[in-house]
C-alpha cells in the first residue's frame, strides 16, 4: 500500500508577475501593471495541483529562510500537501521573473536560489518517500545530477514522469526511466536536437521514443496532446476550448493531473485526456497555484466546452 499518489521532486519558486501590453523587444523598455507574487515553480505547482485533484501528495524541495520561502511552504499546507521533504536553507528561495500579455502567454525568467543546492544526497537521505511513492514526478529546474538520484532512487513497481523544463540534452538513464516524457513542441526540439525530423508531433514522438523513453506525451497548447508508447500507438488527444486568461502553471497543472491518473491505472490517452481538461480549466485564471482547479472544477470546464460556441 502506498502512502502517497505522487512525489513531485523539483522546484519552488516565488513568481513575480507583471502584465504588460506587449512583451519588450531586445533593448526596450514597456510599462507594466503591479507587481504580483504568487507561490510557483514547477515542482510546488505539481504538488499543488495534484493535491487540488485529490491526490495525495508529497513534495521534496529546498526553500530558503525567508519570506518567500514561507509563502511557499503555506501554499503547499493549504493544498493538502505533505512537506515533510521540503528543506530550509541553503541558499534564497527561486525566484521567477514573469510577463503575462493581454493573450494569457507569458515569458519567464528564472533565479535558480535554493533549487540549485537541491543535492543527490538530499535525494537519497529522503528514500522512505519514494518507497511509499506510487508515482515519482520531476522537471530540470533543479540540478541534472539530482533528476538523475531520482532516477536511482526509484522504488520497484513506481512510476517515472519527467516535463524536461528548461529543457536540455538528457543521459540515457533518465531517458530510459521516463514513462512518459512529457514535452511540449519547443522542448521536443531542444531534446531532439539534431535528430529533429520533419514538423509534426507524431514524428517528434516517434524519434523521442527512439531515445528510450517507455512513452512520450506531446502538449500542442489549444490543439490539445499527442500521446505516443513504445508499442508503436499514437493518439491525439483534443483541446477543451476555453478562454486563456494567464497560461502560467498550465503545463505543471497538465503533468500533475496525468501523473495522478496514471497512478489510479489509467492508459495513457485516458489520462491525456483528463489533463488536457485539467490544463485547460488552469488558463481561465490568472496565476499560477491560485489557477488550479478541483476536480469539480474540472468537470465544469468539460462541460462548458462542449456548449456550442464555447471558446
Amino acid at each position: 500500500m502506498y502512502d502517497y499518489d505522487l512525489l513531485v521532486v523539483g522546484s519552488a519558486n516565488a513568481d513575480l508577475v507583471i502584465g504588460v501590453e506587449r512583451r519588450p523587444a531586445a533593448g526596450e523598455t514597456v510599462l507594466g501593471s503591479d507587481l504580483a507574487v504568487h507561490p510557483g515553480g514547477k515542482g510546488a505547482n505539481q504538488a499543488v495541483a495534484a493535491a487540488r485533484l485529490g491526490a495525495r501528495t508529497a513534495l521534496l524541495a529546498r526553500v530558503g529562510d525567508d519570506a518567500y520561502g514561507r509563502l511557499l511552504l503555506d501554499s503547499q499546507r493549504a493544498a493538502g500537501v505533505d512537506t515533510v521533504g521540503v528543506l530550509v536553507g541553503g541558499a534564497p528561495t527561486g525566484v521567477a521573473l514573469i510577463t503575462v500579455d493581454p493573450s494569457g502567454d507569458n515569458s519567464i525568467v528564472v533565479s535558480p536560489g535554493a533549487n540549485g543546492r537541491l543535492t543527490p544526497d538530499d535525494v537519497r537521505a529522503a528514500a522512505s518517500l519514494f518507497h511509499a511513492s506510487r508515482v515519482v514526478s520531476t522537471q530540470l529546474e533543479i540540478p541534472l545530477e539530482t533528476v538523475v538520484a531520482v532516477v536511482r532512487s526509484l522504488a520497484p513497481g513506481s512510476r517515472f514522469v519527467l516535463n524536461p523544463s528548461p529543457p536540455r540534452p538528457l543521459p540515457a538513464e533518465v531517458l530510459a526511466a521516463c514513462d512518459p516524457l512529457v514535452l511540449n513542441e519547443h522542448e521536443a526540439k531542444v531534446i531532439l536536437g539534431d535528430a529533429v525530423v520533419g514538423d509534426s508531433a507524431e514524428e517528434w514522438a516517434r524519434v523521442l521514443l527512439a531515445k528510450g523513453p517507455r512513452s512520450v506525451v506531446v502538449t500542442l497548447g489549444s490543439r490539445g496532446a499527442l500521446v505516443a508508447d513504445c508499442g508503436g500507438g499514437t493518439a491525439l488527444v483534443p483541446a477543451v476550448p476555453v478562454r486563456a486568461v494567464d497560461t502560467t502553471g498550465a503545463g505543471d497543472a497538465f503533468t500533475a493531473a496525468l501523473a495522478r491518473r496514471l497512478g489510479a491505472g489509467e492508459s495513457l490517452a485516458e489520462a491525456a485526456a483528463y489533463a488536457v481538461r485539467v490544463g485547460a480549466a488552469a488558463v481561465t485564471k490568472a496565476g499560477a497555484q491560485e489557477s488550479f482547479p478541483t476536480a469539480e472544477e474540472v468537470a465544469e470546464v468539460a462541460c462548458a466546452g462542449a456548449e456550442p460556441g464555447a471558446g
